[in-house]
């Protein structure tokens, strides 16, 4: 039992109880975990010390993944094409270009963007030349 401070053994060991200060310290400590989220952690999955690390580990590598496009998981794919509003085709030749960050495949879609309006205007302004040149020689 976790509570009975007499027994110490392997049933102790694995399980947390939220109710002894040290417990919730030590688990806190060794987890790298608030107090707070170690108690949500028991909360959610039961007080299996094993459990509740496999829910953390967990939960850490869903926060550092969230910036990143991988693109072997179809909604993974689905979501960042929506975001970015690009077939996932061009998602999958940007993230090869600019690599798996969102952040750097925003800023290659957005350069890639700048450059298109840049080429754009000066076609514009090519057009515009010549319609005065052609215009000029039509006067002259």
């Amino acid at each position: 039992m976790a509570d009975n401070k007499a027994k110490r053994g392997g049933a102790d060991r694995a399980l947390i109880a939220l109710t002894e200060k040290y417990e919730v310290a030590y688990w806190s400590k060794k987890l790298k975990v608030t107090p707070a989220k170690l108690k949500y952690a028991v909360k959610k999955v039961g007080r299996s010390a094993r459990k509740v690390e496999e829910y953390i580990k967990l939960q850490k590598h869903r926060a550092s993944d969230k910036s990143r496009i991988a693109l072997s998981e179809p909604y993974e794919v689905r979501y960042w094409s929506k975001k970015f509003k690009i077939t996932p085709a061009r998602l999958r030749l940007v993230v090869a270009t600019a690599g798996h960050s969102a952040k750097k495949v925003e800023a290659y879609l957005a350069a890639l963007k700048a450059a298109k309006k840049a080429k754009k205007a000066r076609k514009t302004v090519k057009k515009t030349v010549k319609k005065t040149a052609a215009k000029r020689k039509k006067a002259a």
